[in-house]
Formats: structure tokens, C-alpha cells, sequence
């Protein structure tokens, strides 16, 4: 009997701290003395952290001399102005940052590179004009580090971290009835029952990210009941996500004894806020109208293109590639150029 009492124990003492991480864990004040604002690290997790957020050293810069990429090669819509040495050197960087092992034939038609008849040429073509646009109208975020096509697809023809619409779960069981979008474990929410997409009504649509009112129950139609328990839920959701995607708590923007006062928040926090309308602008200005360039196998289980968020490109780190400026290695990203 004292056996099994011993072994319930143990199984018990293994499941409260299941959720714990062993010591030593590393603590960084961020803020004012008393107010709490410390970042907890894991110091095994940040060296795992750091062998996924290297970055590639870039090639040598290529001469600017020479003939235009569009005087010598057919269809070039974007990076046209560059030298041929230039354009070829984009290339193979694309090629080392999104298809490393299919190499050109992933977005070309070998036979006849001037073709544009696989998806991917198309997709990608807009792809280098929305880097371009990051780094041109958006250094409120990425300031003059920048982002590559690398930031996000890391070797990878898709992206690790995308988002599409998740499947509607009206009636898991008679029990629940109607889960709301929400009441389900989802790695989106963080694997809490907070609701399940808290991307669609913040980084598509421009939904206010609201908790307190100053009034009750107010407004009519779509901005009726903006501040309920149910729009904490989702605004408590999306920050969730972004404090998983950065690998940080809360107090890394916030000062938690007022999450809501600008004033007493950290200079990260606008960096945040112009991040969501990024995301926002990218997802509708670019990623959205190239639904039906996609496959069906490509989109998401209610059809739509998938789309980014915070982790797309910080992938758990605060800064993506912890801050490594591979951006200032290709100049012809650095501003959205003029169509042909």
C-alpha cells in the first residue's frame, strides 16, 4: 500500500511540474525598478534558438557594369535595372534562400526561362516587390536591419510559419455544441482554449485591438460589444502569439500593472504596433490577391492563401536572425522599383 501511495506521489509530483523548465533561468530587467519589467530566458532554449537564426553569409556584390538584366534576358518585370552580374547574383541568392535542392526549375521552365507558366514565378516576382516594400515603407519595424526573402522562407519553399483560416469546428461533441472558434488546444492560441484564429480579425481585417472602455455595451453593427470578455479573449490571443513568436512575456512591451498606458510601456511596444499593420498591409496588398495563382493543395482548409504573422518572420527570436543585417548585402531591395 505505502508502494503504490510512493508511486501515485511521484506521478503526481511528475504531472504539477510538467509544465516547469529546470533551473537555471536567466532573468533581465527591461524596465524601471519595482514595476516587475523582467524578460525570463531559458538559456538552453536561446541556444537552440540561435543555431535556427543564422543567417547566410551573402556573395561578393557583383560589378554594376556591364549590359541591363533587361536589355539581355526576356520578361524581366522587377530588377530589371540591375547589371546582368547583379541580376545573376539575386538569383542564386533566391535559390539558396527558397529552393536550395530544386534550384532555378522551381519557379522556371528551364527550357524557356522567359515563361511564365509555373505559379511560383509569378508568386515569386511579387514576392521580391513586397520585400521591397517592407524595407522601403515600413522601417517603424525593421528599421535599416531590413528583411530578405531569407527572413521568412529560411531554405525552405514554403515558409514554416504561415497561417491560413482554420476549419470551422461548429459541433465537436453534443456536449460543448458550439465552440465558438475557441474551447480548443490550438498551437495558434499557444495550446489554450483562447480562440483558435486570432489572425483573421487583426492581421486581415482591421478589427480594433480593444480590452477596457470607458462605457458599456456600446455601438451597433460591426463595432457593437468591441470591448467584451469575448474581444479580450481574441486581443489575449494575438498576444499570445506574438510573445511565442518573439520568444518574450508579456513585459517586453508592456508594463503589466497597466497594460493599456502607452506612457508606461516600453518603446518595443510601437514597434509591435506598427508590426501588426505590416503584417495587415502584406497580407492584403500582396499575399491575398495571389489566391488564384495557388493550387488547391496550397491553400487552406476554407480556401484562402496562406498568409503571414509574427512568427513568419521571427521564428522565436525578438529580432528575426537576432538582428543579422543581411539586407544591407542587396541594395536592390531596399526600395520598390519601377515597372518596365
Amino acid at each position: 500500500m505505502k508502494i503504490m501511495l510512493k508511486t501515485a506521489l511521484c506521478l503526481m509530483a511528475v504531472v504539477m511540474l510538467a509544465g516547469c523548465e529546470r533551473p537555471p533561468i536567466e532573468t533581465v530587467q527591461t524596465g524601471f525598478r519595482g514595476t516587475g519589467m523582467e524578460q525570463i530566458y531559458n538559456p538552453r532554449t536561446l541556444a537552440k534558438q540561435a543555431s535556427l537564426n543564422t543567417a547566410p553569409a551573402a556573395a561578393e556584390a557583383a560589378s554594376e557594369d556591364g549590359p541591363k538584366a533587361k536589355d539581355v534576358y526576356k520578361n524581366v518585370q522587377v530588377l530589371g535595372d540591375l547589371s546582368v552580374g547583379q541580376f545573376n547574383r539575386h538569383m542564386a541568392a533566391i535559390t539558396q534562400w527558397v529552393a536550395p535542392e530544386a534550384g532555378c526549375a522551381y519557379c522556371h521552365n528551364v527550357q524557356n526561362f522567359a515563361d511564365d507558366d509555373k505559379y511560383t514565378k509569378v508568386v515569386a516576382r511579387r514576392m521580391i516587390e513586397m520585400t521591397q516594400k517592407v524595407n522601403q515603407d515600413y522601417k517603424a519595424h525593421v528599421a535599416e536591419t531590413g528583411v530578405t526573402c531569407y527572413t521568412c522562407h529560411r531554405g525552405n519553399n514554403i515558409p514554416t510559419q504561415v497561417w491560413t483560416a482554420p476549419k470551422d469546428r461548429l459541433y465537436a461533441n453534443s456536449l460543448l455544441g458550439d465552440l465558438a472558434g475557441q474551447n480548443m488546444a490550438t498551437k495558434a492560441a499557444g495550446l489554450t482554449s483562447l480562440p483558435s484564429d486570432p489572425f483573421s480579425p487583426y492581421l486581415m481585417n482591421a478589427q480594433p485591438i480593444r480590452v477596457n472602455s470607458n462605457t458599456a455595451m456600446t455601438g451597433v453593427g460591426a463595432n457593437a460589444n468591441r470591448a467584451s470578455t469575448k474581444q479580450a479573449e481574441h486581443t489575449y490571443s494575438l498576444m499570445v502569439h506574438m510573445s511565442e513568436s518573439l520568444g518574450v512575456n508579456c513585459t517586453y512591451c508592456h508594463n503589466t500593472r497597466n497594460f493599456a498606458s502607452w506612457e508606461e510601456s516600453r518603446p518595443e511596444r510601437v514597434t509591435a504596433w506598427h508590426g501588426i499593420r505590416m503584417a495587415r498591409d502584406l497580407n492584403n496588398e500582396y499575399i491575398i490577391p495571389l489566391t488564384d495563382q495557388f493550387p488547391a493543395n496550397r491553400l487552406g482548409p476554407k480556401g484562402d492563401v496562406a498568409k503571414v504573422n509574427c512568427s513568419t518572420c521571427h521564428q522565436g527570436a525578438y529580432k528575426p536572425l537576432y538582428g543579422a543585417k543581411m539586407a544591407k548585402d542587396f541594395p536592390e531591395l531596399q526600395t520598390l522599383a519601377a515597372k518596365p
